[in-house]
């Protein structure tokens, strides 16, 4: 039952277009088992913005989740392309690497998801 409720939680959401501030968060169950979801808006102003608004859904599941650092998207759908870089002053800096391999496995039609350490 756990891990249908895990499995309910989209891996990703994010705006279709756009530079915009994104937290990489992992989703966890009673019994142990997690998973990482992204999650990025333009409206958001701050990082914290952006995991107050999901984490009640989440909990609203039954599950527990943790805000494992943060970072910005750029996104650009018409050449299929996502830069992962930067940084969050409240949460740190996200395991970028993780971020790709959850956004390459939402957008396997992309040829460039990428990531950088540099730039806030």
């Amino acid at each position: 039952m756990s891990q249908a409720k895990l499995d309910a939680v989209p891996p990703v959401d994010i705006d279709p277009e756009g530079k915009f501030k994104y937290v990489l968060i992992e989703v966890h169950t009673n019994d142990g088992k997690s998973k990482y979801i992204v999650r990025g808006y333009g409206w958001a102003g701050f990082h914290a913005d952006v995991y107050e608004r999901v984490a009640p859904g989440i909990e609203a599941l039954g599950l527990d989740c943790e805000c494992q650092g943060g970072g910005r998207i750029l996104h650009n759908s018409a050449e299929k392309s996502i830069l992962v870089y930067g940084y969050s002053l409240g949460y740190g800096k996200a395991d970028h690497s993780i971020t790709v391999k959850v956004l390459k496995e939402q957008f396997p039609d992309y040829p460039k998801i990428t990531f950088s350490d540099e730039g806030y």
